[in-house]
């Protein structure tokens, strides 16, 4: 089922708006250069966060395969010392039921980084 779309009074048709759920990255290197920044300001901090906590923060888009990059994109971070796992915590995502998910928090090295 297709939505269909009111055309304004003078006959043309509006642009269809992107609300924050509908928007993706159209490819990987393109969307870490956008949320790559925001997690490494989210690691200085030294605070625990979620990957959600972040994105909805920011309004970050999600990557163009989501199942997958939000995980790599933490594991990078993790390689890279600017985060550590900190634990596990229900997922404030709405769509997602409260589901358990890990926790991270910023490293020494990531708020040397940021000084």
């Amino acid at each position: 089922m297709t939505a269909t779309v009111q055309p304004t009074l003078d006959g043309s048709v509006p642009e269809p708006r992107k609300t924050k759920t509908q928007q993706q990255a159209d490819d990987y290197e393109t969307w870490l250069e956008i949320v790559w920044p925001k997690f490494i300001a989210a690691a200085a901090t030294g605070r625990t966060f979620t990957c959600y906590e972040i994105t909805d923060l920011h309004q970050l888009p999600d990557p163009p395969n989501p199942q997958a990059h939000w995980g790599r994109l933490m594991t990078l971070l993790r390689d890279e010392g600017y985060v550590r796992t900190a634990g596990w915590a229900a997922t404030s995502r709405p769509t997602a039921n409260h589901s358990g998910v890990r926790t991270w928090r910023g490293t020494a090295a990531a708020r040397r980084a940021a000084a």
